[in-house]
């Protein structure tokens, strides 16, 4: 999530006084500083927020997802680039998809489903140059937030947040009014409540399974919150996994919400078995009956952000416990076997910088070390992981391992490369600038 969506928490901190003291103090004036919602009609937000337009500047680069000859690289909250990889070595940027408060895409047979303030978006993408937007299904993701909040809403420092002019089933929260307000403690408190609150916005911080099908299914990285496995999309989010039966590519069906065992980040299929990563361990489902994920078991760790991919017995799992991610859990290479899908164990662990995302391609195994770049291992021998190559001086984020070639997004650059006998080699260097 992959950051995902804006999420509001009132804390709320007590305070007392002396007895002796409280009648002085609830009639003395102080100066507060009031904040009100700046919004919008919610159905005219919605619609503003999704367009096509032509090519521009990226301004954060995110996760990236490859269908047919196409790669969409996301820019964080404001939608996906579109480029038309052809030819890898001279990639071409031919689009853009504003998709406003949108964390990711999933693709088959021509219709991108993509999340939007909670909404998920459908879109026929048929003709890329003519896309067109099909349906908009509300609510259906992220449900637990109470109101819609613009992906650039910064929260202001205030004693009390006036929500009595808003309503969020027709309002859209836009932005923030702080002004400042003479009242008596006792106004204050009669109104407010008796204790100032403040607002924090929380951030969030894998391919699709392949098999016999005469579909065409893309391929997402190790960052994706969406996964599309036969005729379901699974979406997760914190604690939850949303289901889609896609059957009907223009009209899908949500199903019911499943619950999960911890906080989710992101997901990983190896046929009927789902591996969702979390901030706490990476968490096991069953989904043999497609529309109820049923939980089998988890690896536990310390606090971590934690995408996983998995190849046959062992599930490779990136941990990084820098910035908000961790609480001192070591970062690195983390490899569990899984063979035994009741009970996942920890194998061979390996130290790394600052892992983000990471691949597999048959023996190959690709990890993008944040600022220490890309690291290329032979997985043979999961006890000995024998480096290949090591790109260094650039700062990477996640990759895509396709068949004939190997994508990897950076800062706001797509690195493409080829695969060779024992190593891999730069085809290009796309600036999304």
């Amino acid at each position: 999530m992959k950051r995902i969506l804006a999420l509001i928490i009132l804390t709320i901190a007590c305070q007392s006084c002396d007895f002796d003291n409280q009648v002085s103090s609830l009639d003395m004036t102080q100066t507060y500083l009031i904040a009100t919602p700046l919004k919008s009609d919610i159905v005219t937000f919605k619609e503003e927020a999704v367009a096509i337009s032509e090519p521009v500047p990226i301004i954060e680069s995110g996760k990236i997802y490859a269908y047919k000859n196409y790669v969409f690289v996301n820019d964080v909250y404001r939608g996906f680039h579109i480029l038309d990889n052809t030819n890898p070595s001279a990639p071409v940027n031919i689009g853009f998809i504003k998709l406003e408060g949108n964390n990711d895409i999933s693709i088959k047979d021509d219709r991108l489903f993509a999340d939007s303030y909670g909404d998920l978006v459908v879109m026929d993408i048929s003709d890329i140059q003519n896309i067109k937007f099909a349906k908009r299904m509300e609510n259906a993701i992220y449900q637990e937030f109470w109101c819609t909040v613009g992906f650039d809403v910064e929260w202001p420092t205030a004693d009390a947040f006036d929500y009595s002019d808003f309503d969020a089933s027709r309002d859209a929260l836009t932005g923030w009014e702080v002004k400042e307000v003479q009242m008596s403690t006792a106004d204050f408190e009669s109104k407010y409540g008796s204790t100032r609150t403040d607002v924090f916005l929380a951030n969030d911080s894998a391919a699709e399974s392949s098999g016999p099908t005469t579909s065409t299914t893309g391929q997402g990285g190790s960052f994706a919150r969406f996964r599309i496995v036969s005729d379901y999309l699974y979406a997760v989010e914190p604690w939850s996994i949303n289901v889609f039966d896609i059957s009907d590519l223009d009209n899908p069906k949500v199903l019911e919400e499943v619950y999960a065992q911890g906080n989710i980040e992101t997901i990983f299929n190896q046929g009927d078995i789902l591996f969702l990563g979390g901030t706490q361990g990476m968490y096991i489902y069953d989904i043999s009956s497609p529309d109820k994920p049923t939980y089998v078991s988890e690896f536990t760790h310390g606090r971590a952000c934690d995408p996983v991919v998995v190849s046959g017995d062992y599930a490779f799992v990136t941990l990084r416990s820098s910035n908000f991610c961790g609480d001192g859990t070591e970062s690195g290479l983390y490899i569990v076997d899984v063979s035994d899908l009741t009970n996942p164990t920890l194998k061979k662990t390996y130290p790394m910088t600052e892992p983000y995302g990471l691949g597999i391609k048959e023996e190959k195994l690709f990890i993008c070390d944040g600022p220490d770049g890309l690291k290329v291992y032979d997985k043979t021998d999961i006890n000995n992981l024998v480096q290949l190559n090591h790109f260094e001086s650039i700062n990477t984020y996640d990759v895509i391992p396709l068949s004939n070639s190997l994508l990897m997004i950076g800062d706001k650059v797509l690195y493409q490369y080829e695969y060779l006998d024992n190593e891999i080699r730069l085809l290009s260097a796309f600036d999304l600038n």
